[in-house]
């Protein structure tokens, strides 16, 4: 009997059958997980080739059965992407008992994939095959829409899809992407003329910075606190108030600075020079609703929290119970959640700053006020964190970074690429693509001994890259003609590594481990056991930071649907139409400094719409509407 030829879904026979099929349904899935976003058709075409990909990965297993698919998707999707795209798949199957649940055109696909196998399948084979298809193109356009909204824009492209794709490890490995999508390809616009911040920009980039606290501070409790009170054979009600201290009171706290200050956006009256955000921090200054600050900062900073946290993890029980829930779950309790715990009072002392800039940036004489009153307020505040933060940690050094799960938006794309060129003009015999092509951020440098090697090595973390060098004597000597600091020793490529913790022994001490997936390894030991720990927290993130906030978004949206919003019927409502190209036209373009789309036309009611929209505030759109109007009933 012949083998069944390799159908080539690219080929000119083929590729009209499936060219287009999935876009209008990816659609429908893009504004399923991102309703406030829309994606540019380039966006859908990029992730229609991605799930052909994926669905010849599927069909060149020639799967008859369900359990064939399950078996293929288990082999060779990364982990725990297969555990949840399953579900998903099992879930559809469930479902269509009552209904068709997929957007996915299940029917169309059906008989082409008679074509691809060769022989027909049961509805329930191509049923299953498309609800994975249709978790993972949800997946890419979940994490493409979390990477726009970062960067405070409204549209998914193509680069967003391409740029999000590149920093999340699970679905890199999935599909075996090139790595020149680092931060020298997304980098377009040129560099500021002026560095100053004006107070508009303040409190954009601080609404932005609000939202990506407030998903960190949903990781800690959602994820990691959920699973200590799961639990409670392991965990008393002490561990927990040990660990989290009062990390409910500063979400409470935060959901409402943020909604205050969205308020106060919104309404910016006409004769304003800026949105006045004084008077959201002075109420609640004046309430005392910052003071849990202290309280955290006391308890997280203290001996009895890192003792009680280290024997806490040094049970097997506990370990082992960890490891249970994700890979690498373990890890990222021992390592991330103490530094996710230090993030409030961080940003503790971000508010402190912001307070200040904004009260020197305001042009309305009862702001600047208030911004002084707030300041005065949380005066005793700040001398106590301060205080108990010097108490507690050593100084860091200038230009250090904090510890943070999520990057934030970099002021100039331009300085974080500047940083990387100077590393690597530092580094003799550099070889391979530049750092800034395969790379968007510098995390971590510092020394390290690399395990069989005489000398300790000084290493560069990227989010995409480690970097092994050796200092450069030769450099030092007088009429050398190097002027690198630093001999190139080894590369190592983060999505191509596993890190391993390593108990210490009596041969090594504060050490982990790369392993490659050919098996080869490299040991590494910091000099502490604080360094090995601000080491492997750098790295368990980047190792696992995919899989959390999978884990954080599946629990967000199952909240989500037990409590859904309902608007009600357009006829009873007439706002609660949905935007199409009938009743509403945008530009191509966006304003430059906002990333707010720009709108051509639109019918009345629309328009009025968009006068309270609930995603962004533009001022220019509604001075230019309220004259538009004028002219029009007049």
């Amino acid at each position: 009997m012949q083998p069944q030829q390799i159908y080539d879904f690219s080929s000119d026979e083929n590729s009209h059958k499936w060219r287009g099929l999935f876009v209008q349904a990816l659609r429908k899935v893009q504004l399923q997980v991102h309703p406030n976003l829309s994606a540019k058709e380039d966006a859908l075409q990029h992730i229609e080739e991605l799930i052909l990909q994926l669905l010849n990965m599927l069909c060149v297993a020639q799967p008859r059965s369900v359990q064939d698919v399950e078996e293929r998707v288990q082999k060779t999707f990364p982990h725990p992407i297969d555990k949840w795209a399953i579900a998903d798949a099992q879930s559809a199957i469930e479902k269509r008992k009552r209904r068709n649940p997929l957007l996915l055109p299940v029917d169309k696909i059906h008989p082409l994939l008679k074509e691809v196998l060769g022989y027909k399948i049961d509805y329930h084979v191509s049923l299953y095959i498309v609800a994975v298809l249709e978790y993972i193109s949800a997946d890419i356009l979940k994490l493409a829409g979390n990477y726009v909204g970062n960067i405070r824009h409204y549209e998914i492209s193509q680069q967003d899809i391409k740029v999000s794709m590149c920093a999340d490890k699970v679905l890199m490995d999935m599909f075996d992407q090139d790595e020149d999508i680092g931060l020298v390809s997304q980098c377009t616009e040129e560099p500021s003329s002026s560095g100053e911040l004006t107070y508009d920009d303040l409190v954009r980039l601080e609404i932005a910075e609000e939202r990506q606290y407030l998903r960190e501070l949903d990781l800690i409790l959602k994820v990691f606190r959920h699973h200590f009170l799961y639990n409670n054979n392991i965990f008393t009600s002490q561990d927990v108030e040990v660990i989290f201290s009062n990390i409910l009171d500063i979400h409470e706290l935060t959901v409402k600075l943020l909604g205050l200050i969205e308020d106060a956006v919104e309404m910016t009256a006409d004769g304003s020079p800026h949105p006045l955000v004084g008077s959201c921090f002075e109420d609640l200054a004046e309430e005392q609703a910052f003071d849990p600050y202290e309280t955290l900062s006391q308890d997280i900073l203290s001996r009895q929290f890192h003792e009680h946290f280290s024997s806490l993890m040094a049970r097997h029980t506990v370990a082992l119970y960890f490891q249970s829930v994700a890979e690498g779950f373990r890890e990222a309790v021992q390592y991330v959640l103490p530094q996710l715990m230090m993030v409030p009072v961080y940003h503790c002392l971000h508010y402190f700053e912001l307070l200040q800039q904004l009260q020197e940036r305001s042009k309305d004489q009862d702001d600047r006020e208030c911004l002084k009153q707030a300041i005065t307020a949380l005066l005793n505040l700040q001398c106590s964190v301060e205080r108990i933060y010097t108490k507690h940690l050593p100084r860091r050094k200038p230009g250090e970074p904090m510890y943070r799960l999520y990057s934030r938006q970099v002021r100039s794309k331009h300085l974080a690429i500047k940083r990387m060129n100077e590393i690597q003009k530092s580094i003799d015999g550099w070889e391979g693509k530049d750092i800034g092509q395969c790379c968007s951020e510098f995390i971590l440098e510092g020394a390290l001994l690399r395990a069989g090697a005489k000398h300790e090595r000084h290493n560069f973390l990227f989010d995409g890259l480690m970097i092994s060098c050796k200092a450069n004597q030769s450099s030092r000597l007088p009429g050398s003609g190097s002027g690198a600091e630093f001999r190139l020793k080894e590369k190592f490529v983060l999505r191509k590594v596993r890190i391993v913790d390593r108990e210490d022994s009596a041969e090594l001490k504060n050490a982990f481990e790369f392993v490659g997936k050919d098996e080869n390894c490299a040991v590494f030991c910091a000099r502490s056991a604080e360094e090995k720990g601000a080491w492997m927290a750098a790295l368990v993130t980047l190792q696992y930071r995919s899989t959390l906030d999978r884990m954080l978004d599946t629990v967000l949206q199952h909240e989500e649907q037990a409590q859904p919003l309902r608007l009600p019927s357009p006829e009873l409502y007439r706002f609660a139409v949905q935007d199409s190209e009938e009743n509403i036209v945008f530009e191509d373009r966006v304003q430059s400094k906002t990333g707010i789309p720009i709108i051509k036309a639109g019918t009345v009611v629309k328009l009025i719409e968009r006068l309270t929209y609930h995603m962004y505030f533009c001022a220019k759109f509604i001075g230019n509407l309220r004259i538009i109007l004028k002219l029009f009933w007049q």
